[in-house]
């Protein structure tokens, strides 16, 4: 008998190991949004990588993370098996395509333009014939553009906040906190200011539709858990520094 029951032991941490090495690795994509996502050291971080980290690690799920640009990290996400995508607005459109997991962050959807030039924008109907810059499969963009605004898109975000001090774009399409990483980086600071903030979004990690249901399980109970215990605001305030930094007035 404890021949047998030793030959059982041995096959149920046979089975353990197989199980776990059939346990398929997540891809988690994002792209760099300072200070929600950014890159340090060979790692990403940031306020929403952090709650990310920290859901996979309390799901203990195996997962690799890597920067990209927003299109092609959403496309993966929407068509690659064990594939996740963050930070994410949450649409319709978008709702059948993933598991959502979240939020993890908000968003305010701001229109941006040059410092000194007189705006009166109360409304998005205000904004109408005005050349309104965006970038490729920016949520923003397309929500501007289904609403019949003129919405130019662009490979590269960077280049919007160049084109306006050239007179090429009348407004920007941005956020608060990621506008100000993308002003710093083109020395644009205190020459582009918001003009009109017209939505606010929460954001989320969306994970591809097909993953299994008791992967998504323990992420959803690890993000909960982050919140009673503390450790999501805790990871929101290592961060506040970043996100409160000062904009220019218009």
């Amino acid at each position: 008998m404890p021949a047998v029951l030793s030959a059982a032991r041995v096959l149920a941490v046979l089975a353990a190991i197989a199980s776990a090495a059939a346990q398929a690795t997540v891809t988690i994509t994002a792209e760099a949004t300072v200070p929600a996502v950014m890159l340090d050291k060979g790692r990403v971080t940031g306020h929403a990588a952090e709650k990310v980290h920290e859901i996979m690690r309390r799901a203990g799920l195996p997962y690799t993370m890597a920067l990209m640009p927003w299109k092609r990290a959403l496309t993966l996400a929407r068509t690659q098996n064990d594939t996740c995508v963050f930070m994410t607005t949450r649409t319709p459109e978008r709702e059948t395509w993933f598991h959502w997991i979240g939020p993890i962050s908000q968003a305010d959807w701001v229109l941006f333009g040059r410092a000194g030039r007189p705006f009166q924008i109360r409304t998005l109907m205000d904004a109408r014939g005005l050349r309104i810059g965006a970038y490729n499969g920016d949520v923003r963009g397309e929500f501007l553009k289904a609403q019949g605004l003129n919405v130019e898109f662009a490979q590269n975000d960077d280049s919007n906040p160049k084109k306006l001090m050239l007179g090429r774009l009348d407004l920007w399409v941005n956020s608060t906190r990621s506008s100000r990483a993308v002003l710093a980086r083109t020395g644009l600071t205190g020459q582009v200011v918001p003009v009109h903030t017209f939505r606010q979004e929460k954001l989320y990690l969306a994970c591809n539709a097909t993953m299994a249901p008791a992967d998504i399980a323990p992420m959803h109970a690890a993000l909960r858990a982050m919140e009673a215990d503390g450790t999501y605001k805790a990871i929101e305030q290592r961060f506040e520094h970043l996100q409160t930094a000062p904009l220019p007035a218009p």
